[in-house]
């Protein structure tokens, strides 16, 4: 959680956990790491020396499972013994410099270093007579491959995804931004889990003060453990008790990549395969990374569709409530008459037919998800056929109220990043117009506009695109403009680097 400056201080202020240090003594330095690492069986220790008794003594210290075996035989222990180097002079500068073949080796005598080496996944190496150690990377735990997102496919463009392995997703952005401008800043948080996060930005193209600020947010951390990025992103995001994200997340590489690219900043976190974007305003509910990667007319077309789809499911069930009771002169008389036929022998009012419909949907849906695939089909189609012809049939519910629902439904799953704030925004809606009609519909609106225009994502304002009149700023929030056309980039968050390169197509312009 967040502590005021005094409490963060304390915290920093603390004394090391591990007071004693390293000796000249082979067996006390192994047996010291024995006892910090008590009880622990995953602790391998190996001591070995040359063959004459004149020779020095050696050891290494790993945990089993996250090394590469065959780096620590090949690259550690058989070239300290082929050369039989290890004679009472030798030092920990001669074995790190012609000896030991390892891409990244460090010299350190500060045990809480060479603890969290271990714990990362390196080797310590000892040597007797030496006060120091050296660090060897050696990692080597297997992890996921890279492959495509389930939860961001697309038709076309890239295949590839984020995983839980840190330096991996580190270059799959590097990949997409091949410039010496891309930085990574890296942290360190949870004071139980060490969890390494990287802040990414492109210098020049980032303002300074939003970076300044996440990097504020994040040192301001003080927590046990950092499992997951959204962990991250629930501590350190505006307005948290607000249903709507000021924050993004995403599983592609190409998606963090265009984000670098507009001024965005992204943070890493070790074992999260999701990236966290910011500042995050609403348009990008409704961008998806397809869109860019198909032609502007349909883009805009597949867009429309998302931002009717999120009208349509925050508010048909409201209008509805709201006109069947309380304004049926709005309705033609066929269609009273029918949603009247319709009714007849259902118990309860409509109101409460949607809530429960509602609910019962989102049950469905939150199964199907959590379900294996074939079963979570099978229930999706259990529960939209048989049980919703059932529940008519016996007449629970009336004909029109499960239309209603329905399409309430659906296109709620168009934007999937709505998730929560569908929910919520939808029963709020639903309660209004139950007991004010629609006026407490169009009430609602107000409120939630409201909200909205007063929302801010690391101060830049969440509504920024739809209140300024400038093409510039709508050119990709309701439709997606041409590339020729998106000369700049988002006002308020890139720095003074505001125009794109190699945009404009024959007008003269910049290349």
């Amino acid at each position: 959680m967040f502590f005021d400056e005094n409490n963060r201080k304390e915290q920093q202020e603390k004394p090391v956990t591990y007071k004693k240090h390293l000796k000249k003594s082979l067996e006390y330095n192994i047996q010291l790491f024995k006892d910090i690492f008590n009880s622990d069986e995953t602790l391998v220790t190996r001591k070995f020396k040359g063959p004459t008794e004149q020779q020095s003594e050696c050891g290494i210290i790993f945990i089993e499972g996250m090394i590469d075996v065959d780096v620590v035989n090949k690259n550690i222990i058989q070239p300290v013994l082929r050369k039989k180097i290890l004679t009472r002079e030798v030092s920990l500068e001669t074995l790190q410099e012609h000896v030991i073949a390892a891409h990244k080796i460090e010299k350190t005598a500060d045990i809480e270093k060479l603890i969290q080496g271990i714990l990362i996944g390196n080797t310590v190496f000892l040597l007797e007579g030496a006060s120091e150690a050296l660090i060897i990377t050696t990692k080597g735990w297997k992890h996921r491959e890279i492959t495509e997102p389930p939860s961001e496919k697309t038709i076309r463009g890239p295949r590839e995804g984020f995983t839980e392995a840190f330096l991996t997703n580190l270059s799959l952005i590097r990949r997409k931004v091949k410039t010496p401008k891309l930085k990574f800043k890296y942290l360190t948080l949870g004071v139980q889990t060490n969890t390494k996060v990287c802040i990414c930005y492109i210098e020049g193209i980032t303002n300074d003060k939003i970076l300044e600020e996440v990097e504020r947010r994040l040192k301001n951390i003080i927590m046990d453990g950092i499992i997951d990025s959204g962990y991250i992103e629930e501590l350190i995001k505006d307005c948290p008790l607000s249903p709507f994200k000021t924050i993004g997340s995403t599983e592609r590489p190409d998606v963090a990549a265009s984000r670098l690219l507009e001024g965005r900043i992204a943070v890493v976190s070790d074992g999260s395969p999701n990236v966290l974007t910011m500042p995050y305003v609403f348009q990008e509910y409704f961008q998806s990374n397809e869109d860019y990667y198909m032609d502007f007319i349909f883009g805009s077309i597949n867009r429309l569709l998302r931002i009717l789809g999120f009208l349509l499911t925050i508010s048909v069930t409201g209008i509805y409530v709201a006109i069947s009771t309380y304004h049926q002169e709005i309705f033609p008389t066929p269609l009273v008459l029918s949603i009247s036929a319709a009714r007849q022998g259902v118990p309860f009012p409509t109101v409460v037919e949607a809530i429960l419909l509602l609910f019962i949907f989102e049950v469905l849906r939150e199964a199907s998800v959590r379900m294996p695939e074939a079963i979570g089909q099978t229930i999706s189609i259990v529960g939209a056929l048989v049980l919703g012809q059932a529940a008519i049939d016996a007449r629970l519910f009336s004909a029109p109220i499960v239309v209603v629902v329905a399409l309430s439904g659906i296109t709620e799953l168009i934007v999937p990043r709505f998730k929560g704030a569908n929910i919520i925004v939808r029963m709020m809606l639903l309660f209004l117009s139950a007991f004010l009609g629609l006026y407490g519909f169009i009430f609602g609106v107000l409120i939630l506009l409201i909200h909205l225009f007063g929302l801010r994502s690391f101060g830049v304002p969440y509504m920024q695109n739809y209140r300024s009149l400038e093409f510039q700023d709508f050119k990709d929030t309701v439709v997606r403009a041409p590339w020729w056309y998106m000369i700049l980039r988002p006002q308020f968050i890139a720095s003074e680097n505001k125009k794109r390169r190699s945009l404009i197509r024959d007008t003269g312009g910049e290349q």
